[in-house]
């Protein structure tokens, strides 16, 4: 869209297609010069026309459940016929009681299954519920927290981040000061313990200065956030702007530092990634070899990294190559996540094709093809073990997640699926798993964080919210979680088993 993407919100690219973006962009161009009020208008209709697709998922689904049920009743109805045999009626139950036992908390094991099931409703999962007195609420933002939150560690104190991606032009970034030790349960909004990194001076209504990406340093001692106004900032822990780095003509998808901390890679909508040299504060070298907006990007050493696009395609660059040292074609939808192992060896990749892949780069066509979701995957997650980690005596797992509301566990050795874990009802947008590899958390729009056993196949601990999951992650020790929530908050969870 070249220029006009400042007519359109982050949440608007990954909940509408581009015949409905256009129209947006249409209608925000027609009606610019007109009242403010207007405006707000507008972006409530889309707000209302987002639900109303939302409702018609919901009623669809309702149906879809209607059917099944009356399937059910068809397939009993012959063992009514049977009344007169109380002892083979009892077996039956019997049985249907044993089949049920894997899903029970929410799990499926094995390659193919039902339709995930509805967790919320069964009373094992009451038992999983973190309790309110292990969750501090973290307030202030005035609008969705779309994205993410970050642990780090200062100076032998926890802090937690994360940023704004939404509506009402908030334009900030928060820092956290966590103290170590359980919470207290409760919202904590006061002024003594948060940094607002403001990305806009004097007026915060500027939308094109939202905050969409962002990630600290390996120490812990830079953050760096990337904005809707294809800007990229480096703030020091208290809060200070150390500088702006500018050059992209669109806005920034994704963020990352190297493992030494010299260099930042970013991508954006502009359709290239850029290398910056941190200490001299100016671009070191510009990649311009995607033909559509660039997603993700993921470094795989100090000096060379994958980017991947709306283009189908992704490239391994190199600092200093003018051309990509690997070219890895073979998905047939926009590509939404790039990710190396632990050790750089291997590449994993989902798409809008609603498959996975594996690559590595000694071979151009990918190693694996995991084709087991039935809908879109947001994103994958390595697991932090396996060969070269500090947790080598366990297997490497990959996990991917999904709008089909399930979160697969990949053998990625044979290629085979390990688990579905069907606990959530609505798109699953992320995941993490904890330091040890034991567990992993999964974050929903259907407002719920489950956190399954990787041992067991199951869920061990759930927490319900008041919005959408769009971010987790877990602090270093393992024993905290944060999840960013739509509604404008962002829960710290105590986890111990």
């Amino acid at each position: 869209m070249d220029e006009d993407f400042s007519f359109l919100q982050p949440m608007d690219l990954i909940t509408k297609d581009v015949c409905e973006l256009r129209q947006m962009v249409k209608e925000k161009k027609k009606n610019l010069n007109g009242d403010r009020d207007k405006e707000n208008d507008v972006d409530r209709g889309h707000e209302i026309e987002h639900g109303r697709v939302k409702e018609k998922e919901r009623l669809d689904r309702e149906k879809e459940r209607e059917r099944d049920k009356e399937r059910v009743e068809n397939e009993k109805e012959p063992e009514k016929q049977h009344e007169s045999h109380p002892d083979k009626e009892m077996l039956t139950v019997q049985e249907e009681k044993v089949n049920s036992k894997p899903e029970e908390n929410g799990v499926l094991q094995g390659e193919k299954g039902p339709e995930p099931m509805d967790i919320a409703t069964t009373s094992a999962s009451e038992s999983f519920e973190i309790p309110n007195s292990d969750v501090t609420i973290l307030e202030g933002h005035t609008s969705e927290c779309n994205h993410a939150c970050r642990f780090v560690h200062v100076h032998g104190v926890q802090q937690v981040l994360f940023w704004h991606l939404g509506g009402s032009g908030d334009s900030t970034a928060r820092i956290w000061t966590i103290a170590d030790g359980t919470s207290k349960g409760g919202a904590q909004n006061g002024p003594l313990n948060v940094l607002v990194l403001k990305h806009v001076k004097g007026r915060t209504n500027e939308k094109s200065k939202d905050v969409t990406t962002l990630d600290w340093n390996g120490e812990g001692t830079l953050l760096a956030t990337g904005s809707y106004d294809g800007q990229a900032r480096i703030w020091s822990t208290n809060g200070d702007l150390k500088c702006t780095l500018s050059k992209h003509k669109g806005p920034i998808f994704s963020l990352k530092w190297n493992k030494k901390g010299d260099y930042l890679l970013t991508g954006s909508c502009d359709k290239t990634a850029i290398v910056w040299d941190v200490k001299t504060e100016e671009w070191k070298q510009q990649f311009e070899f995607h033909s559509g907006p660039t997603l993700d990007v993921d470094w795989r050493n100090n000096v060379s990294f994958a980017t991947s696009s709306t283009d189908n395609m992704i490239y391994v660059c190199k600092i200093g190559e003018n051309r990509p040292i690997k070219t890895f074609a073979g998905h047939q939808g926009e590509v939404n996540c790039v990710k190396w192992d632990p050790t750089g060896s291997l590449l994993a990749s989902c798409s809008d094709d609603v498959t996975a892949k594996i690559w590595n780069m000694k071979q151009d066509k990918y190693v694996h093809d995991l084709r087991e979701h039935s809908k879109e995957i947001y994103t994958i997650r390595w697991s932090p073990t396996g060969s070269g980690t500090n947790n080598p005596n366990q297997q490497l797992i990959l996990a991917s997640a999904s709008f089909d509301s399930t979160v697969k566990l990949w053998d990625v050795e044979l290629g085979k699926l390990l688990y579905s874990l069907n606990g959530h009802r609505e798109p699953v947008y992320s995941l993490a798993f904890s330091p040890t590899g034991e567990y992993l958390a999964s974050g929903s729009l259907d407002k719920s964080m489950h956190i399954w056993s990787l041992k067991e196949g199951k869920i061990v601990k759930t927490y319900t919210g008041n919005g959408g999951i769009f971010e987790v992650c877990w602090n270093k020790e393992g024993d905290k979680i944060a999840a960013c929530f739509a509604n404008h908050t962002v829960c710290v969870l105590d986890f111990r088993m």
